[in-house]
């Protein structure tokens, strides 16, 4: 990427002067030149992107998805992982440590770091909270920040040793580390598919009942009060869970959340089909549940909102729903489904782009003359096929492949590259 101009885009920056203002922003070499209502296009083999109608946003976050790389590359490596990630929007990526072996030790974390050390999106390994995934013995935290961890976390499996929990979140306090839980109290969940309520009784399968969740989140948020730690909880999806976090909040617990984004949109009755598609963990639960976490969105309780983006081959997911694995993928389709939802496009920013580096204390992209340009530029209004043509990850667990969305993601600029899709 030489010269670029962004024509007539409106701004979504809350820091910026041009906030929510329709201005041209010229990048050089990818850094920010000029920002202004209007620039004049004078460079020879300067590329305009005519912007107008759109909007010009710091790039997205993701702080929960999954590639198989190291290991597990028939899923999804870190080459078509971030292929999905820049055709969702994200500009940076926090991956779950769920490999093989596991994100345990310095030298997984190293390798991730390197391996992706010149993509276009920014990758951030999460260690292991365990080692091995296995929730007996704390892993080795510290040695892992200084390789690059961003976060600790055991993935999709929760800690219930809550001796184990309050050490690491003791430990990851003394350098200032986050500690990510995935909520589910595994004896409450037991060996459940679904989200336990009418639909699960009408389709007669095993339930997995928000109680689980919401155990384990009181759990925890005691222990980080206790150890006067920092605690993120990992894709919440009940309404109980958005209140205990509220009124943790309320009372000082430093504590911060996020939200799937297919939790915005979906419930249990999706399942009526047996459509392994939707079988997710935690899993889709009810429109009371669904509204709780758009309330919990608005008020601020709700940090960040994620894809969850989980990546299986054909042979995981075409089984009866019994055997399927959890999971689908949701880097493409986090802002369709989000705009789904009716949140002030300011507020989608702010979840997407903002808050999630703000929780891992990585820097927020500025729009400051001669920073490094990291920005993502979308419609809200132009439509897209989500189909095997522009699905890039290597697995298509995904409800809504072969459906129109709305919400597309038209650019995006960072270290120096800029990728452009029709």
């Amino acid at each position: 990427m030489n010269t670029l101009l962004f024509r007539s885009a409106t701004l979504l920056h809350p820091m910026s002067e041009y906030h929510q203002k329709s201005v041209d922003v010229l990048i050089k070499d990818g850094k920010i030149d000029a920002v202004s209502e209007h620039i004049d296009a004078s460079t020879d083999g300067q590329e305009i992107i005519n912007a107008k109608g759109c909007y010009l946003a710091p790039g997205f976050f993701d702080l929960n998805v999954n590639f198989g790389e190291p290991g597990l590359e028939t899923r999804e490596d870190l080459m078509s992982g971030t292929a999905a990630a820049l055709a969702g929007g994200f500009t940076g990526v926090a991956v779950q440590p769920a490999t093989n072996p596991p994100v345990h030790s310095k030298s997984e974390v190293s390798y991730i770091v390197n391996r992706s050390s010149r993509f276009l999106a920014d990758v951030h390994p999460l260690g292991c909270i365990s080692q091995n995934r296995e929730g007996k013995d704390l892993a080795e935290l510290y040695d892992m920040k200084l390789a690059g961890a961003v976060g600790f976390t055991d993935g999709s499996r929760p800690i219930n040793d809550s001796g184990l929990m309050s050490r690491a979140l003791l430990y990851a306090k003394a350098f200032d580390g986050l500690v990510f839980s995935y909520p589910e109290d595994s004896s409450v969940a037991g060996k459940g598919k679904m989200n336990e309520g009418i639909v699960s009784t009408y389709l007669g399968m095993k339930g997995i009942p928000s109680l689980a969740e919401e155990i384990s989140i009181s759990r925890d948020l005691y222990l980080a009060e206790y150890n006067e730690s920092r605690i993120h909880f990992s894709t919440v999806s009940a309404a109980g869970s958005v209140k205990l976090i509220r009124e943790a909040k309320a009372r000082g617990v430093r504590v911060t959340c996020d939200v799937a984004a297919h939790h915005l949109v979906l419930t249990d009755e999706s399942l009526k089909g047996f459509d392994t598609n939707y079988k997710v963990k935690p899993p889709l639960r009810t429109q009371d549940d669904v509204s709780a976490l758009i309330e919990g969105l608005k008020d601020g309780t709700i940090d960040a909102i994620v894809s969850q983006h989980t990546p299986h081959e054909i042979e995981f997911k075409d089984v009866e729903f019994e055997i399927a694995s959890f999971g689908i993928i949701g880097l493409q389709t986090v802002l369709p489904l989000v705009l789904q939802t009716g949140l002030p496009v300011n507020l989608l920013v702010e979840k997407l782009s903002i808050n999630p580096r703000k929780i891992l204390n990585l820097p927020v992209p500025t729009l400051e003359i001669g920073e490094a340009a990291n920005l993502v530029l979308f419609s809200t209004e132009l439509d897209w096929l989500f189909d095997a043509g522009s699905n890039k990850s290597k697995s298509a667990n995904s409800p809504f492949i072969g459906q129109t969305l709305k919400g597309k993601v038209l650019a995006i600029c960072n270290n120096e590259q800029f990728y452009y899709q029709q």
